[in-house]
């Protein structure tokens, strides 16, 4: 009997080098679906982010199954929801939108991505002091993940003192007061100097956004260093770490690993987690992307 087709979409600004679509249809076509997953990107289309919800509403009347929502409409989808996933509910960030019943439910696959993308890459990292670069939806997830792994203290710094503030006491408010910290780039000497290491949520980095989102100077031998961002594989914050000798870990780990989710969320199938991992790294390297 022949499946049913499904459509899927991701919404976010520069989303052309995006190996989602690549990650879903690879699962889906191993798995005998009829599978299209097409790219709403905002700067193709003169939109701004606050646009996101008249976006995500003409999906749903165009009859999309749902939506990955990325950089930098996490935050700004949410009050154009019906509903939320617990998790997601406590994040107050969505990447991850199903339509259900008419009703658009929204998810967060970043926090499971994150989690048993780190446990697989650093298992053995000390997360004794953790500073975390980025406050923002990914952020939010990642910051989680991390305190959920076992981070003892945990400093979430961001350009915006306001949201690395209100991530910081949402946290604490959870996992205990004591355990998060919060920050303004300026505070990044202090905090990196007695680290055990050094998770980056932060756009910069991206194709669309290359460079270093910190001094390198700050960076030391002894750091364990993890990134957010898998478009390109290798950032250059993740190429000075590992001149250094850093351990270090890419996103691609958790890019492949939170899209699997998203399709088990879409498809109510369970996915390849070996070979969705082995896909993210062939479809960087047919893309050209520094591995």
């Amino acid at each position: 009997m022949t499946s049913r087709p499904y459509l899927v979409g991701l919404i976010g600004s520069g989303i052309g080098p995006s190996l989602s679509a690549g990650l879903h249809e690879r699962e889906a076509d191993r798995q005998g679906l009829r599978y299209q997953y097409r790219f709403i990107d905002l700067d193709a289309l003169g939109r701004a982010p606050e646009d996101v919800g008249d976006l995500v509403r003409a999906a749903r009347d165009l009859g999309f199954d749902g939506l990955n929502i990325t950089h930098p409409c996490k935050q700004l989808v949410i009050p154009h929801l019906d509903h939320l996933s617990p998790q997601a509910g406590e994040l107050g960030a969505v990447n991850t939108v199903v339509f259900e019943d008419g009703r658009a439910v929204g998810h967060n696959t970043d926090v499971t991505g994150f989690t048993a993308s780190f446990a697989r890459g650093l298992p053995d990292a000390s997360l004794e002091c953790v500073v975390q670069l980025g406050a923002g939806g990914a952020g939010a997830a990642v910051a989680q993940a991390l305190l959920t792994l076992g981070a003892g203290r945990l400093a979430v710094v961001d350009a915006i003192g306001d949201r690395a503030a209100r991530l910081a006491a949402s946290l604490g408010a959870r996992f205990g007061p004591d355990r998060v910290t919060a920050g303004t780039p300026e505070h990044l000497p202090a905090f990196l100097g007695r680290a055990d290491g050094l998770v980056h949520a932060t756009p910069t980095g991206m194709a669309a956004h290359p460079g270093l989102p910190l001094p390198a100077e700050l960076l030391r031998p002894e750091l364990w260093v993890a990134e957010v961002v898998y478009r390109p594989l290798r950032t250059e914050l993740l190429r000075s770490a590992q001149e250094l000798g850093c351990t270090t870990l890419d996103g691609g780990g958790m890019a492949a690993l939170q899209a699997a989710d998203a399709f088990r969320i879409f498809t109510g199938r369970e996915p390849d987690l070996p070979r969705m991992l082995a896909d993210v790294r062939e479809l960087a390297a047919q893309a050209g992307a520094p591995r």
